[in-house]
């Protein structure tokens, strides 16, 4: 087999019982690597911190994997406008949170004879969404309903994420400091007592009206 060490490096073709003398003397595993290379690549290691570590790589991938719905929107071929912009909104919140969307038109009695009409808002709903649409699966008929499935358009999709990050990146930077706040009175800590302000000087006694004498008063 050929043998690669603990550290990586590379000790070249051994025998199996010199590999496992290998191993042991340094208390760790033999772990065959490629059984399809030849001779086989074995490797020595510690298994179980090996499988520990792959197990938690596995875990934080399977994280990161953004899970994949389908959803439906339902229309009617006499569609009013204000409910073909409500359902239009919902459409793009789908494809915004990365799912893809079975768009069907429903016929009713009559209906059947104006398909048209449904294949009219399958193109507009896909002219209306623009860059951020891919249609995957054009319109067909399945009985009374006409079916159409789109997914997001992820490069634009992302490019729509970094713009939008950068406008939010660019009003942070420029919007204005505050000013601190500072209290209007001083703050006491728990138990702590207040030293008295200074007290108000009194205020000056009013001068006394002047009393006329009795020498005053016989002359007047």
């Amino acid at each position: 087999m050929r043998l690669v060490g603990a550290d990586g490096e590379q000790i070249g073709v051994v025998a199996t019982q010199e590999a496992i003398r290998r191993a042991r003397e340094l208390d760790l595993d033999l772990v065959e690597v490629a059984p399809q290379a030849n001779p086989p690549v074995c490797r020595i290691m510690d298994y179980g911190k090996f499988k520990y570590e792959r197990d938690i790589r596995q875990k934080e991938a399977r994280k990161k994997q953004s899970r994949t719905e389908l959803k439906e929107i339902k229309f009617r071929p006499k569609i009013d406008a204000h409910d073909y912009g409500t359902k239009k909104g919902h459409v793009e919140r789908f494809l915004r949170g990365g799912h893809k969307v079975k768009v069907t038109i429903m016929f009713r009695g009559r209906e059947m004879t104006h398909t048209d009409l449904g294949r009219k808002i399958l193109d507009r709903l896909v002219g209306d969404l623009g860059e951020m649409v891919t249609v995957e699966s054009m319109p067909k008929q399945e009985g009374r309903n006409m079916i159409m499935v789109i997914s997001p358009n992820k490069r634009h999709m992302e490019q729509l994420a970094r713009a939008q990050a950068r406008e939010s990146k660019a009003e942070s930077e420029s919007a204005p400091d505050l000013p601190a706040e500072t209290p209007s009175e001083p703050i006491l800590e728990p138990g702590a007592k207040q030293e008295p302000g200074p007290e108000p000087e009194p205020e000056p006694a009013a001068a006394p009206e002047p009393v006329a004498t009795a020498a005053e008063t016989d002359e007047g």
